[in-house]
């Protein structure tokens, strides 16, 4: 579906009406399991997807669909609990949809998280993954069709869709913590099926550390609207083929469950440097 800046321009109207003068800093995107966060923000405001013009609802398990604006670790922040994906039924410019409203909310800068396999025989489940770029074969660009100039040029660069400074920042934060920290690619792939056995020894082959099904669209639209981004993944499982089982969705939110606390601590971290 084609948007227009009008149609971006009143779902920005609408939540100004719940939120008033607020002008978030930063907006997150909470993934998998993660949106716990968005139930840490002080002074909430929530507004749910399904009340905004324009906007999808989000139907992962997980993924709470609703914006939650307020303060956390000092800082006006914009969350979305939940994302939309296009295994949904969704085009990519209805997934990234939301990150061009945020911008227009006043959000600069953009922390996206998500849930993924694990590509690397020499890492293991839990690992959290700082994400340093991304490898998108299997989609179109959600920039396709005419571009909106409000937002950025019609041929952006992505040389750095995932800012250096604040992936420097993050790795001093973990240090800090005493918080080990891969640094990584994460491939995307469209789903909703697991990747094969196959297509894994691809992504390892091509580069990839991490194989995954959100984040993109969303930090593509980011870069192209003039935001600075930061990027983490969760390994909550091994890549299909690397053991000898099955993947399921239970096994994935188990996961991010039991790594929750030095997940939320490392980006908590990140945000009040930010």
């Amino acid at each position: 579906m084609e948007y227009t800046f009008e149609q971006y321009r009143q779902s920005a109207d609408f939540i100004r009406g719940a939120i008033g003068s607020f002008t978030p800093e930063v907006a997150l995107v909470l993934g998998s399991g993660l949106g716990f966060l968005g139930d840490e923000v002080e002074n909430a405001v929530v507004v749910d997807y399904k009340d905004i013009p324009h906007f999808k609802a989000s139907t992962a398990p997980g993924h709470k669909g609703r914006l939650v604006f307020g303060t956390l670790k000092g800082k006006r922040v914009a969350v979305m609990q939940g994302r939309m994906h296009h295994y949904e039924g969704y085009d990519y410019k209805d997934v990234s949809y939301g990150v061009r409203v945020m911008r227009l909310l006043g959000a600069e800068k953009l922390i996206v998280t998500n849930a993924a396999g694990c590509v690397r025989e020499d890492w293991k489940a839990g690992d959290l993954m700082l994400i340093t770029d991304h490898i998108k074969m299997f989609m179109e660009s959600p920039l396709r069709g005419e571009n909106l100039p409000q937002f950025g040029p019609r041929f952006p660069d992505a040389s750095f869709l995932y800012t250096p400074a604040l992936q420097e920042l993050a790795k001093g934060a973990a240090a800090e913590l005493g918080i080990p920290i891969r640094e990584g690619v994460y491939m995307y792939f469209p789903g909703p099926q697991y990747e094969t056995p196959a297509e894994v020894r691809m992504a390892r082959l091509l580069g990839g550390d991490a194989v995954g099904m959100s984040t993109a669209p969303e930090v593509i639209t980011a870069g192209h609207c003039g935001m600075d981004v930061l990027g983490f993944t969760l390994l909550t499982n091994m890549a299909a083929g690397i053991l000898p089982q099955k993947l399921t969705e239970e096994e994935v939110l188990a996961a991010a469950e039991a790594c929750k606390d030095k997940f939320s601590r490392l980006v908590l971290a990140c945000l009040e440097r930010m």
